[in-house]
């Protein structure tokens, strides 16, 4: 089939082309103001999409049209849209799509507020690893997978199932659509209050997954997070956690360049992991993914470690940025209070005696939205500097808009120094030099952070590449 991907630059959308790509369908498409990582995976996919929304872009023949939920997708606004509803191609959210795609085979639903993407990453990579063929959906690019997408030929498919709305004509969660087989569920804390503005509107469409899991589906849940614990009640579920719980747990965790940990598993098993992945909360990870093919006797226990340990996670989950410089950079994904809070603690627990430094984009609408402004309060504790980039304007009439100026000066109450980055270039060009030597960079955002991903890794090379750490 021809199948067109309108707003095919965000993650789910570029995600489901690859999995259709891989099939041999012909995927084309086009969106406007695409960005790095997405946009340089389309490019090494070799997907051929437009940068801007024109007619001229739509190949004659069009058998499937899938359409991103953003405020650019409105026919009034929008002429690809309206072509394409004027020639009566049959149009698709990727979230309809992809659950009609995936709705006869044997679905790994991974869900839950932070952890998802790196889960679902883990569970594919690991049975990959293995020698098997599953499917996967994942709504971030994985640094071992050569796809965020694949149909694969096994029954098994791992799906990221996002809670967030399917458009805001649908306000089910993304993952209501899906067919689950099995559930891995990885944390439930309140985010996307723009569209939960209380926690029991967040929780109802997590009780809602649950509720659609068949009797004889295994659901492995994180046993760290009380509203788990409570959605899931009496029903029967494999529990993990990072401390001792009814199931599966770490001890003799050892933290270094490479971290070492026994996984315990019930009845008493253990199996020695190690991993190069930062943070406590990427071995809670490993954790539940290793949970899941160990219940379904998909690999055995020394297939298990050989696996993990050549696992590198996600990218923009704390992947290291610069290469030669002794000031290390890592990009951490900022979408949310709890995600950043894990990304600083991993890279304060990993370098205790160094001074951090991070620059940060308040990109979501929870991050710009008055309603969080108190997660500023703490979100910063144990960061020597932080550089903020303005809140972008896309969507602000729609909520309670931020400044830059309400943000430093919450954070400056806080007791953490924090400066304003109004020209991206000026602080490239001065941050790095003022720094002394000893610091690690920690790049903290869900967006484009103007380019400095990849600017300010490659500065910091070269004025510190040369140096020997003391």
């Amino acid at each position: 089939m021809n199948i067109y991907f309108l707003g095919i630059g965000g993650a789910g959308v570029s995600a489901l082309a690859s999995v259709l790509q891989s099939q041999g369908h012909q995927v084309t498409g086009s969106d406007e103001g695409v960005f790095p990582p997405v946009s340089t995976y389309l490019d090494q996919a070799g997907i051929v999409y437009a940068k801007r929304f024109d007619v001229a872009n739509l190949p004659e023949k069009i058998d499937v049209a899938v359409v991103g939920t953003t405020a650019k997708m409105d026919p009034a606004t929008n002429p690809e849209l309206a072509e394409l509803q004027a020639r009566g191609v049959p149009c698709y959210n990727f979230a309809t799509y992809l659950g009609q795609f995936t709705q006869d085979r044997e679905n790994l639903i991974v869900a839950g507020s932070f952890g998802k993407s790196s889960l679902t990453a883990l569970v594919a990579f690991l049975l990959r690893h293995a020698g098997q063929d599953p499917g996967w959906f994942i709504g971030a690019i994985p640094l071992d997978l050569p796809k965020t997408g694949h149909a694969g030929t096994d029954p098994l498919f791992i799906m990221e199932g996002d809670e967030y709305i399917v458009s805001l004509q649908d306000r089910r969660s993304k993952f209501e659509l899906y067919n689950p087989s099995h559930i891995l569920i990885s944390s439930i804390v309140h985010d996307h209050i723009n569209m939960f503005p209380s926690m029991e509107n967040y929780e109802a469409p997590f009780a809602k997954l649950f509720a659609a899991l068949p009797s004889e589906g295994l659901l492995i849940a994180c046993h760290t997070y009380e509203p788990v614990r409570r959605l899931i009640g009496d029903r029967p579920a494999v529990w993990y956690g990072l401390k001792p719980n009814p199931g599966y747990f770490a001890e003799n965790i050892t933290i270094g360049e490479v971290t070492c940990f026994d996984l315990v598993c019930p009845g008493g098993i253990r199996i020695s992991l190690e991993t190069e992945l930062l943070g406590h909360h990427n071995i809670e990870n490993i954790i539940g993914g290793s949970a899941f093919v160990l219940e379904r006797g998909l690999m055995s226990p020394t297939q298990v470690q050989a696996a993990v340990r050549a696992f590198r996670g996600v990218a923009r989950r704390l992947d290291k940025k610069t290469r030669t410089s002794t000031v290390p950079a890592y990009e951490g994904f900022g979408s949310s209070y709890e995600k950043a809070r894990s990304a600083i603690d991993a890279i304060r627990l990993h370098f205790p005696n160094r001074p951090l430094v991070v620059v940060f984009e308040p990109h979501t609408f929870s991050w710009r939205n008055q309603d969080a402004l108190s997660w500023y309060d703490h979100v910063f504790e144990g960061c020597d500097q932080v550089h903020i980039l303005p809140p972008p304007q896309i969507g602000a009439a729609s909520q309670s808009q931020l400044t830059l100026s309400d943000i430093l000066d919450r954070v400056g109450a806080a007791g953490v120094s924090a400066h304003g980055i109004e020209d991206t270039q000026a602080f490239l060009n001065q941050m790095p030099a003022n720094l002394k030597g000893d610091e690690v960079v920690l790049l903290l955002s869900s967006g484009p952070l103007d380019g400095l991903a990849d600017t300010l890794p490659n500065r910091l090379d070269t004025l510190f590449g040369d140096r020997t750490e003391t």
